[in-house]
């Protein structure tokens, strides 16, 4: 049985700051403009709401906010997407991106899964990589310290244009 890709970590910050650092999706998934730089447009905080993520040339995909449960639970559902460096380039398409914040023994825990992205894709490997830096890096870091001083963006994937 295939295993959505899933990162975990806790923080000593609370669930409400852990949940509105996730929406800040500028503050840990995009860089300044730059043509590798990661580009958002839309809102990212608000139910039903669209957004995209563009690395020109190498990574699109759409995004609908599909539930936003304040403290609790974020997902976002792939409308539609285009990976250049693999075979099949809308892997993403009708996968959904998921955060769940919960309160774990005085910390809080964020659990972040990827749904559908699992190890038979070709593109899990490159993702997993590039969702760790992301998530267990700048997310956890804007949970932590506020600060969006970001790591090099998609440096894995970049790395393959």
């Amino acid at each position: 049985m295939s295993t959505d890709l899933t990162l975990t970590f806790t923080v000593d910050q609370t669930p409400e700051q852990a949940f509105a650092a996730i929406n800040d999706v500028r503050g840990w998934w995009a860089g300044p403009p730059a043509p590798t730089e990661p580009q958002i447009e839309g809102r990212t905080d608000a139910l039903g709401e669209e957004f995209t993520y563009v690395v020109a040339d190498l990574h699109y995909v759409k995004f609908r906010i599909t539930e936003l449960v304040p403290s609790t639970r974020v997902a976002w559902l792939a409308l539609d997407s285009e990976l250049t460096f693999i075979a099949n380039r809308q892997e993403w398409d009708g996968t959904t991106v998921t955060f769940d914040v919960s309160e774990r023994d005085g910390r809080t825990q964020v659990v972040f899964t990827h749904v559908g992205l699992v190890p038979e894709h070709e593109c899990y490997d490159v993702c997993d990589d590039a969702w760790s830096s992301y998530v267990l890096g700048n997310l956890r870091r804007l949970i932590e310290t506020g600060s969006k001083d970001a790591n090099p963006a998609d440096a894995a994937v970049v790395a393959l244009a």
